[in-house]
């Protein structure tokens, strides 16, 4: 299974294109669509090169969602997983309770667990709830 056209919307509908580096709000240099590997100061990318790097970072958010997800998954929850993982990074789905209630096949309790994830800088983030209610939908629908 591989993300879908979904999922890539999702990406970009969330993280918004930005063609020229910047911080995010954790201080990490950041471009394209939330790309951070080698990201330096000043750097400059086009529109095109934001999707092959958005292309490649979901193939790297997948790959870490099928190595530990051992429950069959439609595309609408591998293209969730693949949301939340390429926003928060593989370790953290590794260690959520969202992967450990997946794993024991409540895809219902799964599906309840996005909406703990909201939190940046210790406080409720307006997009981050929109995003996990985006997954939870897609997660639930197929």
């Amino acid at each position: 299974m591989h993300p879908s056209q979904r999922a890539i919307d999702l990406v970009k509908a969330s993280e918004g294109l930005r063609l020229h580096s910047y911080r995010d709000s954790g201080g990490t240099w950041t471009i394209g669509y939330g790309h951070t590997a080698g990201v330096k100061a000043g750097q400059t990318i086009t529109e095109a090169e934001a999707d092959r790097m958005l292309v490649d970072d979901l193939d790297n958010a997948a790959d870490s969602v099928r190595r530990v997800v051992t429950v069959p998954l439609t595309q609408g929850k591998f293209d969730a997983l693949c949301d939340f993982t390429f926003n928060l990074g593989a370790g953290r789905l590794m260690g959520s309770t969202l992967l450990r209630v997946l794993n024991r096949g409540d895809y219902g309790a799964a599906a309840a667990q996005f909406r703990f994830w909201v939190m940046g800088g210790g406080e409720v983030l307006p997009g981050l709830v929109k995003r996990r209610a985006a997954e939870r939908a897609l997660f639930e629908g197929s």
